[in-house]
């Protein structure tokens, strides 16, 4: 049995990941949220989910590493630094990021990889995400991760190959490039569509989240694969096995 320590856990996620883990027979450590003492939550556990802001990563990762834990970050809106300062904690514990948790999308990921690197750039790519109206970052997490995936089929910068926020006389699309459009209104809690469109034929791949349950259950069981895990940082597919 794992005692597991939720940072978030008055939000949506939050409160998911907590029936999560009751269900499954796993001990809740316990939780906080915005200024709870991320120190003492991680005294109480062997693994902490967070799924908190950005502007809390840097004080989580600091109490991981100084009680030697394992994290999973489920924390999206992150920017380079963050990536930097997880980058650090890898180097002392197991660390986990992802922008989405769910293991549909975590195999989605992979037939996007595998479909962009066997279709060629005549195949152009889009990526259309909806969300409920309270989200607040766009494209969503699992949209640049699905991005990042059909990136690296390609071998290519996402980066330096990807359009956003289409408006007015856009000129003729680019070959090659990657583009996003997020849609957001009503309590959808994340659909997601991939398009792969060539002359005269299309290919889309979709996945439609039904409630945030998805997301819990596969935060958990990322939680439970990294706890003997060795200092490193690691991704949703491995915990598939892909």
């Amino acid at each position: 049995m794992s005692r597991i320590g939720i940072i978030g856990s008055n939000g949506r996620m939050g409160r998911a990941i907590a029936e999560a883990v009751e269900a499954a027979g796993e001990e809740l450590a316990g939780g906080i949220d915005k200024d709870g003492d991320v120190a003492a939550l991680a005294a109480q556990a062997d693994v902490l989910i967070d799924f908190s802001s950005p502007a809390a990563l840097e004080g989580n990762l600091d109490a991981a590493v100084a009680t030697g834990l394992p994290i999973v970050i489920g924390t999206t809106g992150l920017e380079e630094r963050h990536h930097w300062l997880i980058d650090k904690a890898a180097e002392t514990i197991p660390v986990l990021q992802t922008g989405n948790t769910s293991l549909g999308v975590t195999l989605l990921a992979h037939l996007v990889r595998e479909a962009a690197g066997r279709l060629g750039e005549d195949w152009d790519i889009e990526i259309v995400e909806t969300h409920h109206r309270m989200k607040v970052d766009a494209p969503s997490g699992t949209a640049l991760l699905l991005g990042e995936a059909a990136a690296d089929g390609r071998g290519v910068d996402l980066a330096d190959n990807s359009v956003r926020g289409r408006d007015g006389i856009t000129g003729k699309r680019e070959t090659g490039t990657i583009g996003f459009a997020a849609l957001r209104g009503g309590t959808v809690a994340g659909d997601h569509t991939i398009h792969f469109l060539a002359d005269n034929e299309r290919l889309s791949l979709s996945h439609m989240a039904e409630n945030r349950g998805i997301f819990a259950r596969g935060a958990l069981r990322a939680a439970q694969w990294l706890r003997d895990k060795p200092a490193g940082r690691y991704t949703m597919p491995q915990v598939l096995g892909l």
